[in-house]
């Protein structure tokens, strides 16, 4: 029992000195980010500024319009885990992948993709968060039709840099059902 114990104690102080933030792995709960992290999988995350790659802004993430070569799970941008405080609580914080950053009264409109959207939206005034109320980043499921900005009930507004938690490193398939199933959320 001791040893078990002092293994696991271990393993847990290794992980946090890699990673530099505890808990170090995350569970995904939805399918948001297939096909790259899926339902079940568990994430080593690290700290923001953990791993800086060349084209990471001032707050350490590199968004997809600035990737520039550097790929996280198969395409560009930082996969990052965030939560805005109006879903704090009983809610997961969300793993999605940094799109691009807008300034506090940005129309972004014309910087988005059209496809990320919506069908019918025309310009920025037809967007939830846009102009945009603040500073931070839009982002986006990779298996998701939209941006967590736009629609009529937004995941939520840009993302500001202190809501961000971790960016995800490494996927451990499968392994993230272990603590779905034990937390009741599956």
């Amino acid at each position: 029992m001791a040893q078990t114990l002092g293994a696991v104690v271990l393993v847990g102080a290794l992980l946090f000195a890699l990673t530099g933030i505890w808990p170090p792995m995350v569970a995904v709960e939805s399918p948001s980010m297939e096909p790259h992290i899926d339902t079940g999988d568990m994430v080593v995350v690290s700290d923001v500024n953990r791993y800086v790659a060349a084209a990471a802004d001032e707050n350490g993430i590199v968004t997809q319009a600035r990737a520039d070569g550097y790929t996280r799970f198969s395409e560009g941008g930082d996969v990052v885990v965030y939560m805005p405080p109006d879903r704090r609580g009983l809610s997961s914080p969300i793993i999605h992948r940094v799109r691009f950053h807008v300034e506090a009264g940005e129309n972004w409109y014309d910087r988005a993709d059209p496809d990320s959207v919506g069908a019918g939206v025309d310009d920025c005034a037809e967007l939830a968060n846009c102009p945009a109320p603040h500073a931070g980043y839009i982002t986006k499921g990779d298996n998701n039709a939209r941006y967590d900005q736009v629609g009529v009930d937004p995941i939520a507004p840009p993302v500001r840099a202190e809501w961000v938690r971790a960016k995800a490193q490494v996927r451990v398939p499968l392994l993230g059902w272990i603590r779905l199933v034990l937390a009741g959320t599956v």
